[in-house]
């Protein structure tokens, strides 16, 4: 389960090459478009919640909006979202239960279940001519097209994962930032053009992934220690996140902090996250339309949070939406 043969954890040239296929998804032209329909569903979502009463943030709010934008990129069936966030979670999770033998087994069979699926999407996606979804993208390149069954699933499950869980933990990180710092709402409705910095600062402050680990392929001194090739290191992505020496009162949410974009919640050099783009995209509009809409996210009863070493975030987060 921790091993899985995907390319974040591949080195080049295999990495390279995978990367390649995945990567044109992302680009300019592709975010441009992408906007547009986060613009628009994330209005028509807001639209929706009810006003004064409780309801779940996560469920209704972050779950939604991500799950929604994975449908978009594998062109996926809407009314089979809540398959993908099922997969999504048993994909991330490294909670203290995994370690159980009924939950391998049940893991295995959820994944087995998400392999079955795309793969009858892969069949189809081949048997037509090439177009922009991933899907498509993957089954017709030559670095994708012949994954055996369990790269196919772990670059599946990293697709999924790294694609939902991580924005919808920012999504709901930043209702518990605007209500620990409430005068950063008021700055950004003094000044919108602080938006984009709120997203990077809401990355920052929320660290969505925990941390990620890595192999040393030779023997190495880093910071006055002595690393010796194959062993284990682990990259704190959350503790870098605090780093007082970069981040000067790294606790507090700073929408106008100067050097918000240096955190590394996106990881760092050629593995850096290939879909950061469109995570700044969903979260500058989430932060756009509670600011233009003049509302308050208020807490409505105690959190529960994931339990989990990996990913940072959240399972329920009762609120109520109240004028702001």
């Amino acid at each position: 389960q921790s091993n899985l043969p995907n390319f974040i954890a591949a080195d080049p040239p295999v990495h390279t090459a995978q990367r390649k296929v995945i990567a044109p998804a992302f680009n300019p032209s592709q975010m441009a478009e992408r906007e547009k329909v986060v613009r628009q569903r994330t209005r028509e979502l807001f639209d929706a919640l009810p006003a004064g009463e409780t309801f779940d943030w996560v469920e209704s709010v972050s779950v939604p909006l991500t799950i929604g934008m994975l449908c978009i990129l594998f062109d996926f069936p809407w009314e089979e979202r809540h398959d993908l966030k099922r997969w999504s979670d048993y994909g991330g999770n490294v909670s203290p239960e995994t370690a159980t033998e009924e939950y391998r087994a049940e893991w295995m069979a959820q994944m087995t279940a998400m392999l079955a699926r795309f793969d009858a999407e892969f069949a189809k996606r081949k048997a037509m001519p090439p177009t922009d979804d991933l899907l498509s993208r993957m089954v017709h390149s030559d670095a994708m097209g012949s994954l055996n069954p369990m790269e196919r699933l772990a670059n599946i499950a990293l697709l999924i994962v790294g694609g939902n869980d991580t924005t919808r933990n920012s999504m709901s990180g930043l209702v518990e930032a605007l209500h620990l710092y409430p005068a950063e709402l008021e700055r950004l409705r003094a000044d919108p053009s602080l938006i984009p910095n709120a997203a990077q600062e809401i990355i920052r402050w929320q660290s969505p992934v925990t941390h990620m680990r890595r192999t040393c392929t030779r023997d190495v001194e880093l910071g006055g220690q002595q690393l010796r090739q194959g062993e284990k290191v682990i990259l704190w992505y959350i503790s870098a996140n605090r780093d007082e020496g970069v981040f000067p009162d790294a606790e507090v949410f700073d929408v106008g902090r100067a050097n918000a974009r240096r955190h590394v919640a996106f990881g760092h050099g050629i593995h850096r996250c290939v879909g950061a783009r469109l995570a700044e995209i969903q979260l500058c509009t989430l932060i756009e339309e509670i600011v233009n809409r003049g509302i308050r996210v208020e807490p409505a009863g105690d959190v529960e949070r994931l339990a989990s070493p990996f990913l940072h975030g959240f399972v329920h987060m009762p609120v109520r939406i109240v004028p702001g």
